[in-house]
């Protein structure tokens, strides 16, 4: 082989040049430039205004063309502002970083923050929110509770439904007859703050609950499993108990205030998971002790002054105590916080000596309740 043979290695790169339009992120002003590649400094070389530019090749990233998708364009990791435009992407093989996410720094900073940022959103759900609700509802006039319980009664039988046809009220006459005399036995002698609007809402689920405005609903799996209408008294007067106290307003403001801080936060603005959830918290509400066992102690003396002994209280929670298999929904909502066996307890204790009830419903009239929804 000649001393003068040239051997290559492989092809000789061929020179690159593209035009593009360069914006210095100070101005509005594009500058028509033309791209050039610097092998020996890996650097992407053009001239502006007079000067030669200089971009590393490691240090070009892509950045998304969210206007038309036509356009490539690029900017330096250690410049947020400048930026090339390109029609073509024909500098995109000489980028192998172009994709590269910049390093995180700072983590112990960044870490801070998130966790200030977490105790702030606890602070506001768990403390704010609730003193703000419970201020709130004093305030809140008869006419206005009124309404929000109407519109979550709505929302709820809404949320029930499995055919997109709101969940029916039950309204067989002969059972809301029924029903009409256990309320307004119930209410005789009783003052309560605005009207009591008992509903009946044909669904299998076992539970009952109370709602701002006087509005108790009770659910056809409830009349289902209960013995007697002295024990669907006792239910109903447990929850007039609880809104005679406001508890269910405050519990709906508390609920609303929480997955308005939790809508802003997940960006769930139109508010379709924000009603399943309301609605979920008012059907499963779970009051505290000190509001169970005012409730419970409402009701002893709202069924002594319909005439009714307050044992059948301690009889509809050892009714339910006694069902085989998975506990009924009503459970967690009556036996979220006192003892069970307490409340049962205190229901007996609170019939007097010799205390003689009076019959509610004839066996005709209990059997019409149980066909309510028929």
């Amino acid at each position: 082989m000649s001393r003068d043979t040239i051997i290559r290695v492989g092809p000789e790169p061929e020179p690159f040049s593209a035009p593009a339009t360069y914006y210095d992120g100070e101005t509005a002003m594009p500058h028509p430039v033309t791209l050039a590649i610097d092998l020996p400094l890996k650097a992407l070389v053009f001239d502006v205004a007079g000067r030669t530019l200089r971009w590393p090749l490691s240090e070009i990233r892509e950045l998304p063309d969210t206007a038309g998708g036509d356009l490539v364009i690029f900017h330096r990791a250690d410049d947020p502002l400048a930026r090339l435009v390109m029609t073509d992407r024909s500098l995109v093989p000489h980028l192998p970083d172009r994709r590269r996410r910049a390093p995180v720094g700072n983590r112990k900073v960044i870490a801070a923050w998130a966790a200030g940022a977490l105790a702030s959103v606890a602070l506001i759900i768990f403390v704010l929110v609730p003193l703000m609700a419970d201020q709130l509802a004093r305030f809140i006039p008869p006419e206005g509770e009124r309404a929000l319980g109407e519109v979550t009664l709505e929302q709820i039988r809404g949320a029930l439904s499995e055919d997109f046809e709101p969940v029916a009220f039950c309204d067989a006459p002969e059972g809301r007859a029924a029903l009409d005399t256990i309320r307004d036995r119930l209410a005789l002698g009783t003052e309560l703050p605005q009207e009591l609007s008992v509903h009946v809402l044909d669904h299998e689920m076992v539970n009952a609950f109370a709602l701002p405005g006087g509005f108790v609903v009770l659910f056809r799996g409830l009349l289902e499993e209960t013995g007697s209408a002295e024990e669907v008294a006792a239910v109903l007067a447990h929850e007039v108990g609880h809104v005679v106290s406001r508890d269910p307003t405050r519990h709906a403001l508390r609920s609303a205030g929480s997955i308005g801080v939790l809508g802003l936060i997940f960006g769930d603005f139109a508010g379709g998971a924000a009603v399943l959830f309301l609605a979920n918290q008012l059907i499963e509400a779970q009051y505290s002790q000190a509001a169970e066992t005012g409730a419970d102690a409402y009701a002893h003396e709202m069924l002594l002054n319909a005439g009714l002994s307050p044992a059948a209280l301690g009889r509809m929670f050892d009714t339910f105590r006694d069902l085989d298999g998975e506990p009924p929904e009503i459970m967690a909502h009556f036996m979220s916080h006192p003892d069970l066996a307490d409340r049962i307890a205190a229901a007996e204790a609170a019939v007097p000596g010799g205390y003689s009830p009076r019959p509610l419903l004839s066996e005709v009239e209990w059997r019409a309740l149980r066909r309510i929804c028929d």
